[in-house]
């Protein structure tokens, strides 16, 4: 069940990277690496902390879903690209929010701002 707080993204069925979908962090899973996602639809943990999560669309846009002070999502806007080999997640003022550092179909390992 996916989390549209600002609508959903066109699904590119080739997901030629490998990392366009929802994503969740799961943060008992991270290590000095990174921190870990998950698919949105993958084996996650219940957790009273809100989980932060990022939809990667197939045409470079994406949302981060951040909690906000009542633990409701907040959609933050941002794209995605490859830059030097690496995937980026940019907000919409050009800053690092992350950098997937290596992923697989079942997980992303991504430092994020201020890694």
């Amino acid at each position: 069940m996916g989390v549209d707080l600002i609508g959903p993204c066109e699904k590119d069925v080739s997901n030629q990277k490998g990392i366009v979908g929802t994503w969740v962090h799961v943060f008992e899973q991270d290590s000095a690496d990174g921190a870990v996602f998950r698919p949105e639809d993958g084996d996650i943990p219940l957790s009273r902390r809100p989980r932060e999560r990022v939809e990667l669309c197939a045409d470079g846009s994406a949302v981060l879903m951040m909690a906000g002070e009542d633990d409701r999502y907040v959609p933050q806007p941002a794209h995605w690209k490859e830059e030097s080999g690496a995937v980026v997640v940019r907000d919409n003022r050009g800053a690092v929010r992350m950098r997937v550092i290596a992923h697989s179909p079942d997980r992303l390992v991504v430092r994020l701002r201020g890694d």
